[in-house]
């Protein structure tokens, strides 16, 4: 561990004194920052592996989703051409984004010890490049937690070795989000030994977890945070126990310009689009503050 954390500060330091050079929307380029797009996840707006989720964004104001690779019972049904293309249609019809793709079915079905999930995962490849998306989440909760799991961490590695190869041929993140500290992220993804294995990095799950999640999110830096959920469970977004405002100076901290998906953040008994469009108008104003 500590000579991932030096191999990491050695980097870090490296980037800070090139950003200036090669990237300047690091340098405080305020107009580019408030162009970050904002989305939801399909689960999130009640349109799971549901193309009819873009109207539902087009109505809550979104700029994109993030849509489902599909479900078990499905078998995944975005790894077919004709669902690829209804979603690529309905995406142009409302004239709002895919911004990635996730396979939440993980979690009931873990990729750390179910065999068909390994087709699922290197499929997902194929169909991000499909979608013109670049990163795909791989969900590790329930049934697929790595905590206090050596056994499933080894498998999770050697099965992300095996198809990260492809991953960087194709130019798409395969995103680890999951219960696990940012130390422990770096753990895998050293072991995995791909650019192209990162951090989906989930603001809720890491408070609920009590880490620092300012602290992490500057040493994961954008090098490995490929894509960022806002979330609250229970309550809309600014009304929970994450410190949004500090989050987005850490976003603007370590240079991150990427796609911003919401998460959860609907009360009990409110309804999806009224909660949403609230949702998005904390989003729109903190990012453009």
């Amino acid at each position: 561990m500590i000579d991932i954390q030096r191999r990491k500060l050695v980097k870090k330091l490296g980037l800070l004194a090139a950003t200036a050079v090669w990237h300047p929307v690091f340098g405080g380029d305020d107009a580019h920052r408030a162009d970050r797009s904002i989305g939801a996840c399909d689960w999130s707006i009640g349109k799971t592996a549901d193309p009819s989720a873009f109207s539902r964004a087009k109505e809550i104001g979104l700029d994109g989703v993030q849509v489902s690779l599909g479900t078990a019972q499905n078998d995944m049904h975005l790894r077919q051409p004709p669902m690829q293309q209804a979603y690529l249609q309905a995406s142009s019809e409302q004239g709002v984004r895919i911004a990635s793709l996730a396979i939440g079915e993980l979690n009931r079905v873990p990729y750390k010890s179910a065999p068909e999930t390994e087709a699922w995962v290197r499929d997902s490849i194929d169909v991000a490049s499909a979608l013109s998306c670049t990163n795909v989440l791989l969900a590790f909760f329930g049934k697929g937690d790595l905590r206090d799991d050596p056994e499933g961490k080894a498998e999770v590695v050697r099965r992300l070795r095996k198809v990260a190869p492809k991953a960087e041929e194709m130019g798409v993140n395969l995103a680890i989000e999951s219960w696990l500290s940012a130390e422990e992220h770096l753990e895998l993804i050293e072991a995995i030994g791909s650019p192209n294995v990162k951090v989906y990095y989930d603001v809720a799950n890491a408070t609920e977890m009590g880490y620092d999640i300012f602290r992490e999110m500057e040493l994961l830096g954008t090098e490995h945070i490929c894509e960022i959920h806002f979330k609250e469970n229970g309550n809309l977004l600014g009304q929970g126990k994450v410190d949004f405002a500090r989050v987005k100076g850490t976003l603007d901290k370590i240079g991150y310009t990427n796609w911003i998906i919401m998460e959860g953040a609907l009360p009990n008994g409110a309804e999806i689009v009224p909660a949403y469009q609230q949702n998005l108008k904390f989003v729109r104003k903190l990012i453009r503050s």
